[in-house]
């Protein structure tokens, strides 16, 4: 088998993840990475760049139609922008293309996969990160671990070792667990909760440090997930839910969730990707959701609010 190498990275998604991730690969060798981008966004970064932790990075911006076959294509896009950037990395996406995704929830590996195949999708999920963007500029003061791989890394596969090469010069730190659709799921359940709870309460992570019933809201969210999963056979338990507390008290106090990000900056929300698929499972397998119900209306409702431009009075 020949040797697997990425040469050519192409980044499609440059919010606070993608960006993060891009200026690492950036950093290692100028040459080796490039933003997929079109219309509007490809006139931003040509003109803006980006700005991480104070310094300006102007990395190379590619037109879709531009583009051209890529070893390592990483999608950091939110989940309503899936559709566009499976669109956009048409052309970069070739025989020996590989494909990891950052994205939050459970879907976008099968939703890329449904298009191009699979065998060419890599299981990830960014734990810990605490990025936060504003327009173009990106602040991160824990960047986590990225945690990836194939679906089961007993024995790790030839390119999963070769990402890990990659990973290491890029200084990404990484992780490949044994179960990482279990990752994947552990992921899904903290974001539930964490994302959720503090876009409704417009909260740090700082809040829910301190706060008994900020933890305790945000866990029976979690509880909900653990139960589908459970009912598809996936190893969760809520022992997973109480043991991300100690993982929350290493956050940065003032770091947000991208939820809360999202609220501040009146974009829309992955409401539809955490809430949205919980209620969906649970009616499939019938499986009581209430605490993600009244999550999902309420974030709808303060979507709403946004689009109006109405205050709510007391």
């Amino acid at each position: 088998m020949a040797s697997i190498s990425f040469e050519r990275i192409s980044i499609v998604g440059a919010g606070a993840m993608g960006a993060f991730y891009a200026v690492r690969f950036f950093e290692t060798d100028p040459h080796c990475v490039s933003i997929i981008a079109g219309g509007e966004r490809y006139d931003r970064l040509r003109q803006r760049g980006l700005v991480v932790n104070g310094k300006r990075y102007d990395l190379p911006v590619t037109r879709p139609e531009d583009s051209s076959p890529s070893d390592l294509i990483l999608v950091a896009v939110k989940h309503h922008h899936l559709p566009q950037a499976i669109a956009d990395m048409r052309k970069a996406v070739g025989e020996k293309t590989h494909i990891l995704s950052v994205m939050n929830g459970i879907q976008s590996e099968e939703q890329i996969g449904a298009v191009y195949g699979m065998d060419k999708m890599l299981y990830a999920v960014a734990i810990g990160i605490d990025a936060v963007r504003e327009g173009n500029v990106v602040t991160c003061t824990s960047q986590g671990k990225l945690v990836f791989g194939e679906p089961d890394n007993s024995a790790l596969s030839e390119r999963v070792k070769a990402l890990k090469v990659l990973f290491t010069m890029a200084g990404i730190v990484h992780d490949t667990p044994v179960d990482m659709i279990r990752a994947l799921w552990w992921k899904f359940m903290v974001n539930v909760g964490m994302n959720q709870v503090s876009a409704i309460l417009d909260a740090p992570y700082g809040l829910f440090q301190r706060s008994r019933s900020a933890q305790d809201i945000t866990q029976d969210a979690m509880n909900e997930v653990i139960a589908i999963a459970n009912a598809k056979g996936i190893r969760l338990s809520k022992k997973d839910a109480e043991d991300f507390l100690p993982f929350l008290q290493k956050m940065s106090p003032d770091g947000k969730t991208s939820m809360v990000q999202d609220i501040e900056a009146k974009r829309k929300t992955e409401v539809e990707m955490f809430a949205g698929k919980v209620v969906e499972m649970g009616l499939e397998m019938n499986i009581p959701t209430p605490v993600n119900r009244t999550l999902f209306l309420l974030i709808q409702a303060l979507e709403e609010r946004t689009k109006t431009g109405n205050t709510l009075a007391l």
